[in-house]
Formats: structure tokens, C-alpha cells, sequence
């Protein structure tokens, strides 16, 4: 038989032997994997590593200079009864909150602004982006003199035209140092959340608006059922990082008050640094650091189901 197979032919070579990694490089469903793998280890290197000691110091009676010992929750015990823990706490709410909201409240208008025909456009979008890209010790320090208590612009100028009578306290008392911070975030936060909801603006199609105006669509019923719809997966994401960025803050608020007055403007990411560093409790502070974990995923999950309900973007149905 066999020798009939090879005369007519139909006689088939035998696969060569090829071993299983091989097999494994020449499959493209691997290749993504292979890119992937150096990325993967920079972010396990730097990311997931420190974030893991992070969390086990937090567990630990850990000084500088010396190691710890396992102390369980003797940490977070501690700090569950420190007033002053709670007060950041508040403070890192307040100032998530508030900065955020108008964050995207201004840098929506902006980009609706700068989405319309205007004249030298690409000039303003300069102008806007300027104080993003200003490094933020830089713009703390402008700040920092502005708010200054005896050289402050700002009380001179309210003098000179005579609503007031002497120069404000903006960073010696409680409640004018949390908003004068928080203005500052504000300040230097808009431009992100403009440009990149304009970027947004741009991939909605004119017909979309011009049929719209045909129909007899007012401006908020265009905005309504047009605009906001569409940009929802970039208000997302956007909203979410300018939360993450806005929440773990520390720059800003550490070259301007370094948390004070009487802590009144500390948030959880300066005071960690005040006893972790200043102090030398490197376990209590890794404790304020991780307690700051929950409110981030929370953060980040809101933004998660708010996309899935949006089924649409994918091909699926709306919820």
C-alpha cells in the first residue's frame, strides 16, 4: 500500500516535531503577552510593591531608622480615636468635593465655550492650558504671596477700592485657609478637565446638532439630549481621575499650610507625610495612607457603574 501511495502521489509528509515553546512563540494569541510583560513589571516594581509594604507597615510599630514588629490593628486602633486624624479626614472630603464639582462645572463651560467658532481659539486654548502645565510648587508659591496676610495683591486691591478696611486672613483662619486652597486646586485643575472634555466635543458629529436645530431643539435640549450623552464615558473618566488627583493632593496644600492653621487644611495625604516623615511613626502613617484606599475604590467604582449603565457605547442597550 504503501508503495501505491507513493506512486500516485497521495502520500503526506509527517509534521515536524516542534516543541511546545515552539508552539507557544509562533501563536499570536501570546503576543499581546509578550508586550505586555515589561509593562507589567514596571508596574509591579514600582506600583504593586510599594503599595503592598505600604499596607504591611501600616500593620507594624515601624520608626525610622529602626524595623517593627507585627502590631495587628494597634494602628488604625490608635488613630480611630485621634481627632485630628478625622479632621483630615473632613478636610480631604470637603476639598475632593467642592474642587471637583466646580472643576468640571468651569471646565464644561470652557470647553463648550471653546468648541464655538471663535476668533484666535488656538490662542486661548493655550491661555487655558498654561496653569496645568505650570509645576505645581510653582503655582503653590504664587499662591502662597498671594494670599500672603500683610503683602496679599488681593487686600491691597479690596482697600484701595475700599471694600474693606484691612488685609484678610486667608491663610490664618480655619475656614479662609480651606478655601483658599481649595481656589487654588480649582485654578490649577480646570484646564484637564477643558481640554480634555473639548478633545471629547470634537468627535460629535455637526449633523447630529444640525439636525437638531432643524427639528426646533433649543440650546439645553441640544446640550441635553446630545452633547451630555455622548460625553458621559469621557465625564467618567475624566471626573474620576480629577477626583483621584484632587483626593490625594499634597503639593498644593503642603507648600502653602503645610496643613495648618491648627490643621485646618490637613488632608489625609499631608498628614500621613507629617507623621510618617516629620514624625518618624512610619507605621501610623502608612495607616493614614492605606485608610485613604477605600475612598479611592469607592472613587473609581462609581465611575466603573456609571459606565456600564451607558450599554450604548459598546454596541448594547442603554439600561
Amino acid at each position: 500500500m504503501a508503495d501505491i501511495a507513493l506512486k500516485t502521489g497521495t502520500a503526506r509528509a509527517a509534521p515536524p516535531d516542534v516543541s511546545a515553546w515552539q508552539r507557544l512563540r509562533a501563536n499570536k494569541n501570546w503576543l499581546g503577552l509578550w508586550f505586555m510583560l515589561p509593562t507589567a513589571a514596571f508596574l509591579i516594581l514600582f506600583l504593586a510593591y510599594p503599595l503592598g509594604l505600604g499596607v504591611w507597615l501600616s500593620f507594624t510599630d515601624s520608626r525610622l531608622g529602626r524595623g517593627g514588629v507585627f502590631v495587628g490593628l494597634e494602628n488604625y486602633i490608635f488613630l480611630w480615636d485621634d481627632s485630628v486624624f478625622w479632621l483630615s479626614v473632613f478636610n480631604t472630603i470637603l476639598y475632593t468635593t467642592v474642587a471637583s464639582v466646580i472643576k468640571f462645572a468651569i471646565g464644561l463651560y470652557l470647553a463648550l465655550l471653546l468648541n464655538e467658532h471663535l476668533p484666535f481659539k488656538a490662542i486661548i486654548r493655550a491661555v487655558v492650558l498654561i496653569p496645568f502645565i505650570v509645576p505645581t510648587v510653582l503655582s503653590a508659591i504664587a499662591f502662597w504671596w498671594l494670599f500672603d496676610p500683610q503683602f496679599s495683591v488681593i487686600s491691597w486691591s479690596l482697600r484701595k477700592m475700599g471694600f474693606i478696611t484691612e488685609n484678610i486672613n486667608f491663610l490664618g483662619d480655619p475656614w479662609n485657609a480651606r478655601w483658599s486652597v481649595i481656589f487654588a486646586n480649582i485654578w490649577r485643575g480646570v484646564p484637564f478637565v477643558a481640554i480634555t472634555l473639548l478633545a471629547g466635543l470634537q468627535t460629535v458629529s455637526p449633523s447630529l446638532y444640525e439636525a437638531a436645530t432643524l427639528d426646533g431643539a433649543s440650546t439645553w435640549q441640544r446640550f441635553r439630549h446630545i452633547t451630555y450623552p455622548l460625553l458621559t464615558p469621557i465625564i467618567a473618566v475624566v471626573m474620576t481621575f480629577s477626583v483621584l488627583f484632587t483626593f490625594t493632593d499634597f503639593q498644593l496644600i503642603w507648600v502653602m499650610t503645610r496643613g495648618g492653621p491648627v490643621n485646618a487644611t490637613h488632608l489625609m495625604a499631608t498628614f500621613s507625610y507629617q507623621r510618617a516623615i516629620m514624625s518618624g511613626y512610619l507605621g501610623e502613617g502608612a495607616a493614614i495612607a492605606t485608610a485613604m484606599i477605600p475612598f479611592l475604590l469607592g472613587a473609581i467604582l462609581v465611575s466603573w457603574f456609571g459606565l456600564q449603565r451607558r450599554k450604548w457605547q459598546q454596541g448594547g442597550d442603554n439600561d
